[in-house]
C-alpha cells in the first residue's frame, strides 16, 4: 500500500500559507469597529448566539489570538495544490516512516476544515511515538473541500458530493496509491459515503463518524433508540437547522452577510460549535477557544463563507437515508451526535459492517472533540483491511 513513483508528480505543487500582515491588521480593525445588536430577550441560546458570549469570543480574537502560531503549525506539515477537474485542490500529505503504512484520506465538513484533523496526523502516521503499534501506521491525506480553506472556489455549479468523491479518487491515484481507505465526518461522511457508493478502484473500505442511514420509510412502530434518532433528526432540521437551511437555499446571501463582518463570521460558526458538541452549555466545554478561532480565521482569511455554504445548495435534494453500501464499512457512534442513529439502521444500510464502535464522549465534531478516541477507532475499525 506504499506510494509508487508517480509520473504525475509535476501536477502536484508545494503550498505554503502566508497571510499578509495587512489582512491581519484589517481583521483587528474590523473587530474593533463591530456594531453589536441588542442582547437577546431570553436567558438561553434559543435565539442563537448569546451576545455576551459572542463579544467575549471576538474580544479574544482581536486582542489575544495568534494567527501566526496557527500558520506556523500548518506550514510545518507538507502541503500541496493539484488541479483536478479544473479546480485547484489544497491538501496536506504526510507519509509514515513505515513503508507498509495504509493510505488514508480524511474529509472534513462544515464548519469544519483541515483544522479538525491536525491532532490526528501524528498518532496516525507515527503510532509508536504515541503508544501504538507500528502495524497501525497510516499515510495521511487531508484535502480541503472545493470552496473551503485554501482550495479554489468553483465558479460554476455542479460540485456535488459525487463529483468531490470522484476528485478524491483521482487525488489518491495521482499520489500513487493503489489501495487506500477513507474517513469522514459531517459533509466528510457524505463524501466518504459517496466514495463507498461508486467504489473507485483501490478503495478498500471506509470509516464514518456520522452515519447517513435513515430508512427510506420510517417503521410504523419505533424502538426507543429509533425514536431518539427521529427526535434528534427533528432537532437537527428544526431548531438547529437555521444555518443549514439558509446555506442550502441562499448561500450567496450568507456570503454577502458574512464577507464584510468577522464578528458575523465568528457568530455563525460559534453557534454551530455550541449546538452540536458534547458540552455542558458552552462550546468552550468541548473545544478550546484557539481551536474554534483557528477554524473561524481560516474561513475569514480565505473569504469562503459563500463558497463553502454552496455545498448545501449543490446537494439540497440529498437524503439522510443515504445509499446502501456493500463495501467494508466501519463506524463509530458518538453519544451527543445530532442526529444519532441506532445500530439496527446502521447494520441494515451497511451490509458489510466490519466494525461498530460506541464512544463514551463526544458530539458531531468528533475529530476536534475527541481526537484520541477517533484515532483508536480508526486503527481498530480499519485494521482488518490491511491484509
Amino acid at each position: 500500500m506504499t506510494a509508487s513513483s508517480s509520473a504525475a508528480a509535476p501536477l502536484v505543487r508545494p503550498f505554503t500559507v502566508a497571510i499578509p500582515d495587512s489582512e491581519i491588521d484589517d481583521l483587528k480593525q474590523r473587530l474593533a469597529r463591530t456594531r453589536w445588536p441588542d442582547r437577546e430577550t431570553v436567558p438561553d441560546w434559543s435565539q442563537g448566539v448569546r451576545l455576551e458570549n459572542a463579544r467575549s469570543l471576538t474580544n479574544y480574537w482581536e486582542h489575544e489570538y495568534d494567527w501566526r502560531r496557527f500558520e506556523s503549525e500548518l506550514n510545518r506539515l507538507p502541503q500541496f495544490l493539484t488541479e483536478i477537474d479544473g479546480l485547484d485542490i489544497h491538501f496536506i500529505h504526510v507519509r509514515s516512516k513505515n513503508p507498509h503504512a495504509m493510505p488514508l484520506i480524511l474529509t472534513h465538513g462544515w464548519p469544519g476544515s483541515i483544522v479538525e484533523f491536525l491532532e490526528l496526523i501524528g498518532p496516525l502516521t507515527d503510532p509508536v511515538a504515541y503508544g501504538g503499534s507500528v502495524a497501525d501506521s497510516f499515510d495521511v491525506v487531508v484535502p480541503s473541500l472545493p470552496g473551503f480553506g485554501f482550495s479554489a472556489k468553483p465558479t460554476q455549479s455542479g460540485w456535488t458530493v459525487s463529483r468531490i468523491a470522484a476528485a478524491w479518487a483521482e487525488l489518491m491515484k495521482r499520489l500513487g496509491y493503489e489501495k487506500w481507505v477513507a474517513h469522514g465526518g459531517d459533509w466528510g461522511s457524505v463524501v466518504t459515503t459517496a466514495l463507498g457508493a461508486i467504489q473507485p478502484e483501490g478503495l478498500l473500505g471506509i470509516h464514518l463518524n456520522s452515519q447517513y442511514a435513515f430508512p427510506a420509510r420510517l417503521p410504523d412502530t419505533l424502538s426507543p433508540e429509533e425514536r431518539h434518532a427521529v427526535d434528534t433528526l427533528e432537532l437537527y432540521t428544526g431548531d438547529l437547522g437555521g444555518s443549514n437551511h439558509l446555506q442550502a437555499t441562499k448561500p450567496e446571501t450568507v456570503g454577502v452577510a458574512l464577507a464584510d463582518s468577522p464578528a458575523g463570521q465568528a457568530a455563525w460558526i460559534y453557534e454551530k460549535f455550541q449546538s452540536k458538541t458534547d458540552n455542558d452549555g458552552l462550546a468552550e466545554d468541548a473545544l478550546s477557544i484557539d481551536d474554534m478561532l483557528d477554524a473561524i480565521s481560516l474561513y475569514w482569511f480565505t473569504n469562503s463563507a459563500a463558497s463553502s455554504a454552496r455545498i448545501y445548495w449543490e446537494n439540497y435534494t440529498g437524503s439522510l437515508a443515504g445509499p446502501k453500501l456493500t463495501l467494508p464499512v466501519a463506524v463509530t457512534v458518538f453519544p451527543r451526535d445530532i442526529p444519532r442513529l441506532p445500530r439496527s439502521w446502521i447494520e441494515d444500510t451497511y451490509s458489510n459492517l466490519i466494525h461498530y464502535g460506541e464512544a463514551g464522549k463526544g458530539g458531531h465534531f468528533a475529530a476536534l472533540e475527541q481526537p484520541e478516541t477517533l484515532v483508536d477507532e480508526l486503527r481498530t475499525g480499519l485494521r482488518s483491511l490491511r491484509s
